[in-house]
């Protein structure tokens, strides 16, 4: 019986699945660079394509990493005002680090370090921790939880036929409604703009008496 062991094996040992989870959190992460960190972006950023079991897992995971990061905004806004900028190695940053103010400013960032080693420790992806501090945490500052969302999609995996789905991250448009535009047919447009306007009906009805006088005619 597997009493208090939660969670879906995935086929995998311990070690081996706490890896699988780690590469697809880091994954997910990595979509959101742009040119700061790499020239190839991803050409759709916050999402992830894996089976549904794994993107189960990886979700709460995901969730973890995000609010540590969240929690530590107040805290990284706190130490910015204690920041210079001053280039490091530069005659102002050395006076910088022999004042008060870099004392100030090592304590407040000290919870963010903190965090910072935290995610690291359960992604071990450095990359990925910093674009989740710099990118993905601001973004839901104001955001109490939800950050990701699970869309199945339709057509399994080639070879195993494994149920498919998105891992995606919420983005900011969330309630927006966004309705699809109606296409336009031939058979909307009013008989009015069909008969090319008012000198279009008058020359229907000039036929119209033609045909009647020709008849009379008979």
């Amino acid at each position: 019986m597997r009493h208090r062991r939660k969670g879906r094996v995935l086929g995998r040992a311990p070690s081996h699945r706490k890896a699988l989870l780690k590469n697809l959190v880091s994954a997910l992460f990595l979509t959101e660079r742009d040119a700061t960190y790499d020239d190839n972006a991803p050409k759709n950023p916050g999402q992830i394509v894996t089976t549904l079991h794994k993107a189960k897992e990886m979700r709460p995971l995901v969730e973890k990493c995000i609010t540590i990061a969240k929690k530590s905004i107040p805290h990284a806004e706190e130490a910015e005002k204690y920041a210079t900028d001053a280039d490091r190695g530069t005659d102002a940053y050395k006076q910088w680090r022999k004042s008060d103010d870099w004392q100030k400013w090592a304590a407040a960032r000290a919870p963010v370090v903190a965090a910072q080693r935290r995610v690291l420790q359960l992604i071990g992806d450095r990359q990925a921790v910093a674009i989740l501090f710099d990118t993905v945490a601001p973004r839901y500052a104001d955001r109490p939880g939800g950050y990701t969302r699970i869309v199945r999609l339709a057509t399994p995996r080639l070879g195993d036929a494994g149920l498919r789905a998105v891992l995606q991250l919420v983005g900011e448009d969330e309630r927006r409604n966004r309705r699809a535009e109606r296409p336009a047919f031939e058979s909307d447009v009013p008989e009015d703009d069909t008969n090319n306007g008012p000198e279009a009906s008058g020359d229907d009805a000039d036929k119209k008496e033609e045909t009647v006088a020709a008849g009379d005619a008979s």
